[in-house]
């Protein structure tokens, strides 16, 4: 890596390892999730009281909502180590077998995004994950031959931002199974008063609500929001995160009262201002906007639908009447004065 690249870098590494040190530690100190956190205290408890790694456990759940938090608390509460990697990462069933073969006795094995593991490591997986034992094919054709090896017992934790995804026979291996959902406002301001104690910002509580209804139930987000205000509050203010000092660096940072950032807003804008509301087809909406369809898709509309502005119709995507209150506008007109919905655009 050059000089200039490895500058480059810096910013990077340095977010991670913050975002890293936000991690909660124990369960103890795990914000929101009640239910998920009572199942999986029990599961824990019980496996250390008989002395055997409990079972698999299986984390689904959108983005950034303490996935991986949860798999290094497991680890940490059990008192064993960790490994992680990811499911794109294995993409022979030998890469997963060295891997299963080096665990030792009791160890976590943190798989993330599993849906998206290899079929032949998957299929090595089934086995396991049931009877701790591997077999590694040895030769080609009609000679090879299968040779069964042993492993220490472990306990797989893999986490999923697509649950639909996973087949079957791996999906019921799991013992343990917990689906991650959206953090209320009133949570999110409780990881925002802890973050902001680890980072030393002087978080006011309004302040807190400010950047908590603006996260999308996140706390990835509000924790990355919190750092930004933060910047903005020590260059241009007091140093002292209000409100009304969150309200004026969010602006800067171009995220509006309902969290919609600038992706979000040019989606929404070009299906209500040049489309009339639509419907329209996503690849149309995309070239619209400038990105890629998968990009529109994947990054943008999962919270415009979750929010109630957008609609994803047999037809194609409608904006809500939400939607136009939030642009200001009145339903049915476009800003070119044509009636909105009336028109199929590429649905």
């Amino acid at each position: 890596m050059t000089e200039p690249e490895l500058v480059s870098a810096l910013p990077v590494v340095e977010e991670r390892d913050v975002e890293n040190s936000l991690r909660p530690k124990r369960l103890g100190e795990f914000v929101g999730q009640p239910k998920v956190r009572e199942q999986l205290q029990l599961v824990l408890a019980s496996a250390l009281r008989r002395g055997h790694p409990p079972d698999h456990v299986l984390l689904s759940g959108p983005p950034g909502l303490g996935k991986t938090s949860l798999a290094m608390i497991i680890a940490a509460e059990l008192g064993v180590p960790i490994r992680v990697t990811s499911g794109p990462a294995i993409e022979r069933a030998g890469d997963l077998a060295a891997l299963l073969t080096s665990l030792t006795d009791g160890e976590v094995l943190f798989i993330d995004e599993i849906h998206r593991i290899a079929r032949p490591a998957e299929e090595l997986l089934y086995l396991a994950m049931e009877d701790f034992r591997v077999d590694v094919m040895v030769g080609k054709g009609p000679g090879a031959t299968a040779i069964p090896l042993d492993l220490a017992p472990f306990t797989l934790v893999g986490a999923t931002t697509r649950a639909g995804l996973l087949t079957g026979p791996l999906r019921d291996r799991f013992g343990f199974t917990a689906h991650m959902d959206f953090y209320e406002p009133e949570e999110l301001e409780q990881v925002l008063t802890r973050s902001a104690g680890l980072l030393g910002v002087a978080l006011r509580g309004d302040g807190a609500t400010e950047i908590a209804g603006r996260s999308r139930g996140t706390p990835r987000i509000a924790n990355r929001l919190l750092r930004r205000v933060r910047d903005f509050a020590e260059v241009r203010a007091d140093g002292v995160v209000t409100a009304q000092v969150a309200h004026a660096a969010l602006a800067v940072y171009d995220v509006d009262v309902l969290g919609l950032d600038r992706l979000d807003r040019a989606v929404l804008d070009a299906l209500v201002r040049r489309f009339g509301g639509g419907p329209v087809g996503v690849g149309t909406l995309a070239v619209a906007v400038g990105e890629e369809p998968e990009t529109v898709e994947e990054v943008a509309e999962p919270f415009l639908v979750r929010a109630g502005l957008l609609a994803r119709t047999p037809r194609g995507r409608i904006a809500t009447p939400a939607a136009w209150a939030h642009l200001g506008l009145e339903r049915g007109l476009s800003t070119s004065g044509d009636a909105g919905g009336a028109t199929l655009f590429d649905a």
